[in-house]
């Protein structure tokens, strides 16, 4: 349940916020979204997959007691999947159950244009809201309460969807030729995520607030790791944090992501793992690496480990594993 709509005051008081929500913020991601809020700018936040934008976007939900409306973005997105479209079987069944109304209507009709005109004067009845499906982005506009508009993984989308999406997060109206011009009731709180699989327009950049999310630090991550699975023993929770960190220095397909930790950290909880040695570590892997290259180089790497470069001063990449 969502709790009351908040204005936060201040980057600190929205960053405790979103602790509440049992999202750990650094100063510049509270920063940057509470600016967000106070400027009316969408917020565009790229990095790699499974660090945790999306989650932000949730978060931001909670803290601020709006419900999250979420466009989930994916090639041959078009304008009908994201604001709306008529719902043509729902106006074919309701054109049915007037069948006898409609016959009544056109009985004393002379001729077929003087029928079309009368059926013209009931067009009204057909396309209005009753019978127009609402996609997430209208949705968004036509709330009646405030919401955060979540527009995922914007760089999935074509370049032609970028600039209609641009024109509807300049003034948060659109235009239906059937209903006139529908403008937002409340703007909404506008999240974009990118996992730059493309590079996006300098007219989206510009239009938004920019934020990069990058793979977090040990200790950070250990925090997440304490919050989300505080079952897992601290010690076990460092180990098993340091060597994920181990492993997105290998050059691996998909390095693993924050999510795919923290399944990992509740995969050793449920079997009860005393110690993160060799064994458990051999069959639970691919709960992090899931990709049959990456498991290979990740065993290569950790259990038998390339020697160290001969050159004075260098030292190798990747640490052996031990027990």
């Amino acid at each position: 349940m969502l709790e009351e709509n908040h204005h936060y005051k201040s980057p600190d008081e929205l960053k405790v916020a979103l602790n509440q929500q049992k999202y750990i913020a650094s100063d510049e991601i509270a920063t940057i979204l509470y600016l967000s809020q106070q400027l009316g700018k969408p917020l565009l936040v790229e990095g790699p997959a499974g660090v945790g934008k999306t989650e932000l976007a949730k978060a931001l939900s909670g803290a601020s007691g709006r419900e999250m409306i979420r466009l989930q973005c994916y090639e041959g997105l078009d304008e009908t999947k994201a604001l709306y479209e008529w719902e043509y079987a729902k106006q074919l069944l309701y054109t049915q159950l007037l069948r006898d109304k409609l016959r009544d209507t056109l009985a004393d009709s002379v001729s077929l244009k003087s029928a079309a005109d009368r059926l013209a004067g009931e067009e009204d009845i057909f396309f209005s809201m009753r019978f127009l499906l609402q996609r997430p982005l209208l949705k968004a506009i036509l709330s009646s309460e405030p919401t955060v508009l979540l527009i995922d993984e914007i760089d999935r989308a074509d370049a032609e969807f970028e600039a209609f999406l641009l024109e509807v997060l300049s003034d948060f109206q659109v235009s239906v030729p059937e209903l006139g011009t529908l403008q937002a009731v409340h703007r909404p709180l506008v999240v974009l995520t990118s996992n730059n699989t493309r590079e996006l327009s300098e007219a989206l950049k510009r239009r938004c607030l920019y934020l990069f999310i990058d793979y977090p630090s040990v200790e950070q991550e250990l925090a997440v790791v304490r919050l989300k699975v505080p079952e897992l023993a601290p010690r076990m929770a460092r180990q098993a944090v340091e060597l994920v960190h181990q492993m997105r220095g290998m050059d691996l397909r998909k390095s693993p992501s924050i999510s795919e930790t923290l399944d990992w950290a509740k995969a050793l909880v449920t079997l009860n793992a005393a110690h993160l040695d060799n064994t458990t570590l051999e069959t639970t892997l691919s709960v992090l690496l899931k990709h049959e290259t990456d498991l290979q180089q990740a065993r290569r790497n950790l259990f038998n480990p390339p020697p160290p470069p001969r050159q004075k001063g260098d030292s190798p990449t990747i640490k052996p594993w031990h027990n």
